[in-house]
């Protein structure tokens, strides 16, 4: 279905529901290119699948009670081998090719709206300002959008769905270093950008944090600063100590975050959890490693887990956030030698 003519979502009453809302279905994408994951392949599918199967949190009959799994598979060989390691789960296989599995990035973001309807809104991707292009991601979205079903707006400009956050009530959270990098849209200013995420997401209001972690090639994402784990309430994180390389950058968010009030004009309340800090590549480089790369499930969270002696402080600090679900770390650290963890790579869709 197109969009409809001469409105947005925001005139249509539609809005991005904050992630703790309930979901229908959650998209994800099988890892399957050997030629950009290696050797790390193997754990990569490991952590993947123990990723997804958190998230379908079967019961002690082994029925999955949390959301349904929507998987990309790039072809019938890749598709034979996410059914197999997936099996139980009530996965539904979609053969839509794509590049890389970061799925929070090149799929649409899905919108709530009156009386229970819902919108895909499908933006342009540039491989993160052009750093990593690869075949078919620049076509998710419209190809995700298509096999929902939904309504579907498209805009013109360049917009990552990890480098917004939302309370559902109004408030998005985002980050100079990406959204105003002239490496994703040069020709918009600050406030044409702002115009265009209220029409977009449905929000109100627009919280500006400024740079990323070390090395992240997303250019900032908040998703790895900060996440919104209730109205009013964000969780960010602290250094680990005197020695953490992300030191100054968190500091300075959880400073900021306290200065900032959301859409409702309530201060934020800013809850912290401890950084993974020093977690480095082969060649000794920190990683952008972040326990706020989190993925609120309906009946769980899946908390990314680096080999960190902040491990288990991390999910059960970020559990506590969420009463009613279950709290759990999975491995990341492979996962993210390819450039993030469990948010990166998926993308709800609202019930």
């Amino acid at each position: 279905m197109l969009r409809p003519a001469g409105t947005t979502p925001r005139e249509a009453g539609f809005r991005q529901p904050a992630e703790w809302d309930e979901h229908e279905a959650v998209w994800l994408a099988w890892p399957s290119h050997a030629n950009l994951w290696e050797g790390a392949l193997p754990g990569v599918r490991a952590a993947f699948t123990e990723f997804a199967t958190a998230i379908a949190d079967r019961d002690a009959s082994g029925r999955p009670r949390g959301e349904r799994l929507h998987v990309l598979v790039p072809d019938e060989e890749n598709g034979r081998l996410a059914a197999t390691a997936l099996a139980g789960l009530s996965a539904r296989f979609f053969t839509i090719p794509f590049g890389d599995i970061w799925l929070r990035d090149t799929t649409p973001v899905f919108l709530s709206g009156p009386a229970g309807a819902r919108a895909a809104a499908s933006f342009v991707f540039n491989g993160w300002g052009g750093k990593y292009v690869l075949p078919g991601d620049d076509a998710v979205a419209e190809r995700v959008a298509a096999a929902s079903s939904l309504p579907a707006y498209r805009f013109p400009w360049v917009l990552e769905g990890g480098s917004v956050e939302v309370d559902g009530e109004g408030t998005c959270l985002t980050t100079r270093q990406c959204l105003l990098n002239r490496n994703r849209n040069p020709g918009m200013s600050q406030k044409a950008i702002e115009d265009g995420l209220r029409d977009a997401l449905g929000v109100s209001t627009i919280l500006w944090l400024g740079e990323g972690l070390l090395n992240d090639h997303t250019d900032g994402h908040v998703d790895t600063l900060a996440r919104f784990v209730a109205a009013g309430d964000v969780v960010c994180m602290s250094p680990s100590g005197p020695d953490d390389p992300n030191r100054t950058a968190l500091l300075q968010v959880a400073r900021d975050l306290a200065r900032m009030r959301d859409a409702a004009g309530r201060p934020l309340r800013v809850v912290t959890v401890p950084s993974p800090g020093l977690v480095p590549d082969v060649d000794g480089a920190p990683m952008p490693a972040s326990y706020v790369n989190f993925y609120v499930a309906n009946t769980t969270v899946v908390v990314p887990a680096y080999g960190a002696p902040n491990d288990e402080a991390a999910r059960a600090r970020i559990g506590a956030l969420f009463p009613g679900r279950r709290a759990v770390s999975v491995p990341a650290r492979q996962l993210l030698e390819g450039g993030g963890a469990f948010h990166c790579i998926s993308q709800q869709v609202p019930r």
